[in-house]
This record gives C-alpha cells, sequence and structure tokens, in this order.
C-alpha cells in the first residue's frame, strides 16, 4: 500500500509539472480552458479542466528574432570591431563623419560650380505683362463680352477672361486688321503701332501705372472698405515712361490734363460695394 501510495503522488507531480510546461507555451486564449479528450467504454467525453497558472506580466515575451543585439563597436580585439570599429585603414569611408559627400562634391578638386564665376542677377522688380492683341478685342466686343461704349480697363479685361495676368498688360497690334470698332483702352504698357491702329478708328489709348496694392483694388474691391489711393510710379524709370506723350503714360502733358483715368484713384474712396462677413454683420 505505500509503494502504491508513492507511486500515485509521483505520477501526480508529473502530471502538475507537464501542465505547467504546457501553459507556458500555450496562447493567451488556451489559457482560458484545457479541453481534454478521455476515451471511455460508452464513447468520446469532452472533459474542461481549468489551468492553474493564469498569465502574467513576467511570462510575456517578444517573437522570436524581434529584438536584435546592438552592434558595439571599439570594446577591444577580442570582439571582433574594435581598434578601427570595423572602418579598415585609413580611406575616405574611415574618416568622421558618414563618408557620403553631397552632390557637387568632386574629391577635393574645385567644383563645376565654382569653376565658373556668376554672370548677372534677377530683378525683383520685374513686371510680368501679359501680351493682349485687338484682333482678340474685337472679337471680345462682338460677342458682347465687353461694352465699347465705356472705357474699358483692366477690371473689364479681367472679369471678361479676355487675358490672364499678374502684373498688367501690354497691348500689341497684331490682328489690327480685324478692330473696327473705336474704343479707350488703359492698359499697362502699349506699342506705337497699336495705339496708331486704336486711334485712327476714333479710339484712345492711355497707359496707367498700378502697383500691387492698386491692382488688387482695381480687380477685387469688394475685398476693401476704402479702397487705397493709388501710388505713382517709384523709380526714374518708371516716371519717365509714363510721363511720355510717345507712349500715352497717363502723367504725359498733353493727356493728364483732358483725360482721368478710370482705373487710377487718386485720393481715398470709400467702398459702397464692400461684401461684409457674417461677423461683421453681428
Amino acid at each position: 500500500m505505500l509503494r502504491l501510495g508513492v507511486s500515485r503522488s509521483v505520477v501526480q507531480l508529473q502530471q502538475q509539472f507537464a501542465t505547467k510546461l504546457a501553459l507556458s507555451n500555450m496562447s493567451r486564449s488556451a489559457l482560458h480552458t484545457t479541453m481534454k479528450l478521455k476515451a471511455s467504454n460508452e464513447g468520446s467525453v469532452f472533459q474542461v479542466s481549468r489551468p492553474s497558472k493564469l498569465l502574467s506580466l513576467n511570462d510575456l515575451r517578444d517573437n522570436k528574432g524581434a529584438r536584435k543585439t546592438k552592434k558595439r563597436l571599439g570594446r577591444g580585439h577580442g570582439s571582433g570591431h574594435g581598434k578601427t570599429s570595423g572602418k579598415g585603414q585609413k580611406g575616405q569611408n574611415s574618416r568622421a563623419g558618414n563618408g557620403k559627400p553631397g552632390p557637387g562634391f568632386e574629391g577635393g578638386q574645385t567644383p563645376l560650380t565654382r569653376v565658373f564665376p556668376k554672370r548677372g542677377f534677377k530683378n525683383p522688380f520685374k513686371r510680368n505683362l501679359q501680351p493682349l492683341n485687338l484682333d482678340k478685342i474685337q472679337h471680345w466686343i462682338n460677342t458682347g463680352r465687353l461694352d465699347a461704349s465705356k472705357p474699358i480697363t483692366l477690371k473689364q479685361i479681367y472679369d471678361s477672361n479676355l487675358v490672364r495676368f499678374k502684373d498688367g498688360v501690354t497691348l500689341l497690334a497684331r490682328g489690327g486688321e480685324y478692330l473696327k470698332t473705336p474704343v479707350t483702352l488703359e492698359v499697362t504698357e502699349a506699342s506705337q503701332k497699336a495705339v496708331e491702329i486704336v486711334e485712327s478708328l476714333g479710339g484712345k489709348v492711355v497707359c496707367v501705372y498700378h502697383n500691387k496694392l492698386a491692382l488688387r483694388a482695381l480687380l477685387k474691391p469688394e475685398k476693401f472698405v476704402v479702397l487705397p489711393k493709388s501710388a505713382m510710379p517709384a523709380t526714374a524709370k518708371l516716371k519717365k515712361r509714363y510721363m511720355d506723350y510717345e507712349r500715352r503714360g497717363f502723367l504725359a502733358p498733353g493727356i493728364k490734363d483732358s483725360y482721368q483715368p478710370v482705373s487710377f484713384n487718386f485720393e481715398r474712396v470709400p467702398n459702397s460695394n464692400k461684401v461684409l462677413s457674417p461677423k461683421a454683420d453681428n
């Protein structure tokens, strides 16, 4: 009887050890219940046994290969990465830094970008004027997009989508034979031939200066409560251009006294067409 009791206790200890070993290798979902199939004379019966140990924080492990040991350099020649730290003897790749020079580096010789000197400069005050031809103006008048009975300014040109521009418009004589309607044009610049064609039909061309603020107030007046006073030409070159009668400048002696540009504000003007935002109404 004593031997039988000892053998049973040994078997129980072996079963408990096997159960704990299986629990340590099982997934979280399998730890809740363990299904064991026992064969009996009556048939197959499922028996559910509760695990004796639940999953805890100290049982969590990363997947194999998820964590890699950091490569330790300069820790003696016995490690295999000591002394030169795996960079070898001398050379560009053994120096401090990334060993990969930027674009344009030519191994130490004077690069091509420094061999040749710089030439010229970029003018920050340059105006990019878009060309406007006479035949297109006549086509817009024929289709009813422009009203020839009123002065055609940059505002009408912009709203009718005749030309998309940023700094202004220069009037050219291309297609002048198709122009049949006398019109009054207020543009930024105009060629002499275009001026001759328009004036031969009884029209008028006036070149008006607009800086960025004045041009914005002209094209989108709804954004201003008070329309600002238009600035006069700032540089000597612009003053000379807009005071020249041959170029039909609005400050020329023959034009300044007889015609006042519609698109130029000589004083600050309250804007009655200002669209107020909902915040302003409140």
